[in-house]
Order: structure tokens, then C-alpha cells, then sequence
């Protein structure tokens, strides 16, 4: 899958321009880069920690011939994002809602059943990535299906230190979970059924 293809230029607003995946990175896609995923090519790869998403942009670099943006040490502790390399990151939690919300205010993009899976529609299940309708600027699956993981430190005051920030909602929440501005926080090591991610990349 060519995932340049994929992308879609941000427009420069309330954050600098950098582009984002239309989509979730989808179970297929991840098993081209890692080598093995279980389950339905078309659903988001869920079951992944921050730490394999980091480490997933940085072989999608590598795979397409790009400058790796994260830089991990050696016991894989502690990992450190060049701004400069023109890799695949994880966006930052200002670039996902600003994505999101795609020039709206209000707390979806559009009627929720219409643009998200979640407790009341999916059947109690993940879907399809892409399988309702995209917000102005193209992107689904932005609100329900499943979180995504950012950049992010949830806290980095004392409260929630070393957890990071997931955005979005997923197929088991309730509709107000599945809101622009709804923030979630876990541990970087944890892998969930609802939480997947997208991939970004500089202007």
C-alpha cells in the first residue's frame, strides 16, 4: 500500500501544515511493514501500544525510504521525536483535533451515526476503517472505531505522568466519548482492543 497516496495536506490554521492519513493504519497495512497481524486486512490494527506505533512509523520510514522521525535508546525507555526528518510520526494531540474537526465547532463533524462507529451502531464490534463518512477535509474514522494514540504525554505535571493521550472514541463507547474534544489517557506499554492509530507526516 502506498501510503503517500493516502495522506492528506492539513491546511496551515491553528497548527503549522503537515499531512495525515485519510485512515487508520489498517491491520493490512500493518502486517506489510512488521511482517504478521492477525485478523481482517480491512480493520484498524488495534492491540497496540504507543510503543509499537513508534516503532511501526519508523520501519514505515525505512520501508519507503524515508529519514525515521523517532529516535529510540537502546533499552527502548525513553525515545525522542527529530522535528527535522520527513518520516512518519504519530500526530501531535493539537494536529489530530485540529484534523478532526476539519473547520467545524461543534462536537462531531457531522450526525454521529452517519460518521462513527460506537456502543449504539458497531454491533459491539471494530469495523471496516473507512466505512462511514469522511469529516470536510477527507479523514474517517476520526470519531469511533477506534482511538488513536498521539504524540502526546497526557499530564506532564504529576497526574497521569507517563501516560499518553488517545483521541477520538471507539466502537464500545458511548456517544459522548466519541466527540472532538474527548481525550483518553494509557500507559505508552499497553496494547487495547479499541485503540489503533493514524500516521502523520511534515509538510
Amino acid at each position: 500500500m502506498d501510503v503517500t497516496e493516502c495522506m492528506i495536506a492539513v491546511p496551515a490554521g491553528e497548527v503549522a501544515p503537515f499531512r495525515l492519513a485519510a485512515l487508520p493504519v489498517t491491520r493490512g497495512l500493518y502486517a506489510e511493514v512488521i511482517g504478521w497481524c492477525p485478523g481482517d486486512d480491512r480493520l484498524p490494527v488495534t492491540d497496540v501500544s504507543w510503543w509499537d506505533a513508534v516503532l511501526f512509523c519508523n520501519a514505515l520510514s525505512a520501508r519507503d525510504g524515508l529519514a525515521p522521525v523517532y529516535r529510540v535508546d537502546a533499552g527502548a525507555t525513553c525515545v525522542t521525536w527529530d522535528r527535522g526528518a520527513d518520516g512518519y510520526r504519530l500526530p501531535s494531540e493539537a494536529e489530530w483535533e485540529y484534523a478532526c474537526r476539519a473547520g467545524t465547532t461543534g462536537p462531531h463533524y457531522g450526525p454521529l451515526n452517519e460518521v462513527a462507529w460506537y456502543r449504539d451502531n458497531s454491533g459491539d464490534r471494530l469495523r471496516a476503517a473507512g466505512g462511514k463518512i469522511p469529516n470536510a477535509w477527507g479523514f474517517h474514522d476520526m470519531l469511533g472505531n477506534a482511538w488513536d494514540w498521539c504524540w502526546d504525554a497526557y499530564d506532564t505535571g504529576g497526574y497521569g505522568g507517563g501516560h499518553r493521550v488517545l483521541r477520538g472514541g471507539g466502537w464500545c463507547d458511548e456517544r459522548w466519548s466519541c466527540r472532538a474534544s474527548a481525550r483518553r489517557r494509557s500507559h505508552p506499554s499497553l496494547a487495547l482492543d479499541d485503540v489503533g492509530f493514524r500516521v502523520a507526516r511534515n509538510a
